[in-house]
């Protein structure tokens, strides 16, 4: 093993075999630590949710903070409940993307799954922006310059912590996570019973406000403030979709469990969010220049004694660490967006592929990537990125859930004796989500919205070009294996011989399509007639996101795999050729065919390998992107090792192989 090996195997682990009966098991995860990895998104954002929400409000705080309080605590609420029918009708995971596909159709699951990818890759860099603007008001205002290189570090560590799997990274985080659960919850129900003044003032006082503020510039005026308040709050809301997107990485039975780890977000989100708001009311709190409102009420509970300055100052390094653990749940559920949309061809197909640590790799990268990209287009300012933030989650609550609304709909005939009240809380929760967001829209297109708009648009079109190709080349090869298989096989009396190691030895990669791998083997038979004895296929079952969910779908995998093995050997031994298949099954496909090849190089030492590569007429880098170009590695590989691999240029193009199998 070389050093670059080594190093790799020491950063992200040893690989994990998915056939293994406890892969599964050793990567799922309990609803506990489910809360922990997928709600720490949330409850960071009461870190800064509550306070635009508060500060909105202006002068007019205690005429209605109390409202926004109990709305926030309301709506967290009815999202998550409805978030437990997504939970209840797509146990396999999917969340947002995949209910408003299938429920509402493929396009609107495109806008859906467009809008959560942007909104994922903002909860990376808003939460460590965030957080390390909380860690540096600690220290001089000399290393400000130093910032946004820190910021890159953090993620660029939060890529290799998720590269090693969920599990690895949320044992890192858990006791920021919990130490920030018990410190705001203590304060939060120390503040509100220490306070003179007590609860029942703050109600006292909120009606008798809000009826002399309406009297004075009329309900109007009033309500639409009410709305915007409630709107800018809405960053509290966004870690609920992260569950539901994850479903299949829980452990069994799935569905309970994820409607048990809703239960915990929904219940911390909302006491904490909603408790930081009342503190707020109770104890006057009004923002001051270089902190946070959070910061400015924690300080007015425990005062000025060395012991209270202590806790408020373990008690923001915590807020700063939750915020850098929020952004792991971009890490956690966005690259399952990709894989979901990847299984459909709106995004190129490695997305959906495993790591031998079993996480899918290629988004987590991607991810972070990105992340870094914003970070630098914004210069970490959590001002612009807040406005960016806050608007794609709210498009796909509300496409989710009006799918709900629909499935109810068209189901009340099959559907249980209840459908009727769940569609009315679909519908009840709908029209919070949908006026949030159409008012965060109108509200804030003009401050920086509008950029939102332009690059979620942008992935929408990306996903129609990736889509229109994948269509293409589907078809084609489609054509191409009725055109090769087609036929009924041609009748031999010959006797297939055996196998003779000492002999020449074709060995052929075969892949998804008989038509192609058919057409390897006749070029080889009609390029080197007699030369070669014996014929190997070899073929890999990926395991990737898809098939990785369940037994079934592994299982399913290797059938698939077999029977085309099976396909190809019986052709050959029809035509009295001595043939075999191997299959290996694992996360890297090169990797895989590289120890296969091996095993056959040993046993049959004359051998020469044949891969094929599709060709397209206009072959650049975006189509080398979006087909694997396994071949041209295989080929890398197996040179190192001695052998030789000839790579059959394989076009798109039925013509081509009827001109070029008349001479076959």
């Amino acid at each position: 093993m070389s050093l670059l090996q080594r190093s790799i195997r020491f950063f992200l682990g040893k690989p994990r075999n998915p056939f293994k009966s406890g892969a599964q098991r050793h990567i799922a995860l309990i609803a506990f630590l489910a809360w922990v990895g997928l709600g720490a998104d949330g409850l960071s954002s009461s870190c800064y949710g509550p306070e635009e929400a508060f500060i909105a409000l202006g002068p007019h705080y205690a005429s209605l903070g109390l409202y926004i309080a109990i709305a926030t605590i309301l709506t967290v609420f009815v999202i998550a409940l409805a978030y437990n029918q997504v939970i209840a009708l797509f146990p396999s995971g999917g969340g947002g993307y995949k209910v408003a596909t299938q429920l509402l159709g493929p396009y609107v699951g495109l806008v859906s799954g467009s809008a959560l990818i942007v909104d994922y890759v903002l909860t990376i860099t808003i939460s460590v922006v965030s957080g390390t603007d909380a860690l540096f008001s600690l220290l001089p205002m000399t290393w400000i310059g130093y910032k946004l290189f820190a910021e890159a570090c953090i993620i660029v560590l939060l890529i290799a912590l998720n590269l090693r799997g969920m599990k690895e990274s949320i044992k890192v985080v858990m006791p920021i996570f919990l130490g920030f659960v018990a410190t705001h919850f203590f304060l939060i129900i120390y503040g509100v019973v220490s306070h003179n003044r007590g609860l029942s003032g703050v109600f006292v006082n909120t009606i008798h406000n809000t009826l002399q503020l309406s009297h004075q510039v009329g309900w109007v005026f009033v309500v639409a403030l009410l709305l915007r308040a409630y709107s800018l709050g809405s960053g509290t809301y966004t870690g609920i979709e992260a569950v539901s997107n994850n479903v299949n990485r829980l452990v069994e039975p799935r569905v309970q469990t994820g409607k048990w780890t809703m239960l915990y977000m929904a219940l911390s989100l909302s006491f904490t969010a909603g408790g930081i708001i009342l503190l707020y009311l109770l104890w006057e709190a009004h923002p001051v220049y270089g902190q946070t409102l959070n910061a400015v009420v924690f300080h007015k509970i425990l005062g000025d004694s060395s012991v209270g300055h202590s806790i408020l100052t373990a008690t923001l390094l915590l807020e700063a660490g939750l915020l850098l653990v929020g952004a792991n749940t971009g890490f956690l559920a966005g690259p399952s967006v990709l894989a979901n949309m990847a299984i459909d061809n709106w995004l190129p197909n490695r997305f959906r592929h495993l790591s031998s640590r079993l996480v899918t790799q290629n988004g987590i990268i991607a991810f972070g990537l990105a992340a870094l990209l914003i970070l630098w287009l914004s210069d970490g300012r959590v001002s612009w990125l807040v406005i960016l933030y806050s608007m794609n989650v709210f498009i796909t609550f509300s496409l989710a859930i009006l799918g709900l609304c629909v499935y109810w709909l068209k189901h009340k005939q099959t559907a249980s004796p209840h459908w009727l009240a769940h569609f009315g809380f679909s519908a009840f929760a709908f029209c919070i989500t949908a006026s949030i967001l159409v008012i965060t829209l109108i509200s804030k297109f003009t401050f920086g919205g509008w950029v939102t708009v332009v690059i979620t648009s942008f992935v929408i079109i990306l996903c129609l070009l990736i889509k229109k190709h994948y269509t293409y080349v589907y078809k084609k090869l489609v054509n191409i294996d009725l055109l090769m298989t087609g036929a009924p096989l041609k009748k031999s009396k010959k006797i297939a011989q055996s196998l003779q190691a000492n002999k020449a030895t074709a060995v052929i990669m075969v892949g998804r399509h008989r038509g192609t791998g058919l057409y390897s083997l006749l070029w080889i038979l009609h390029s080197f007639p007699g030369h070669f004895k014996n014929f190997i296929f070899l073929t890999v079952g990926v395991v990737d996101v898809e098939s990785f969910s369940a037994q079934k779908e592994l299982k399913a995998m290797k059938a698939s795999s077999n029977n085309m093995l099976n396909y190809f050997v019986a052709y050959c031994q029809q035509r009295g050729l001595a043939a075999k298949g191997l299959a290996a099954y694992g996360t890297d496909i090169a990797g895989e065919l590289t120890t296969l090849s091996q095993k056959v190089m040993h046993e049959f030492p004359h051998s020469i390998f044949f891969a094929s590569k599709l060709i397209f007429g206009e072959d650049d880098w975006i189509t080398r992107f979006l087909h694997n170009e396994t071949a041209v590695t295989l080929q890398r590989r197996l040179n190192l090792l001695g052998a030789q691999l000839v790579i059959l240029p394989m076009k798109v193009d039925v013509d081509f192989y009827m001109t070029n199998l008349l001479p076959l």
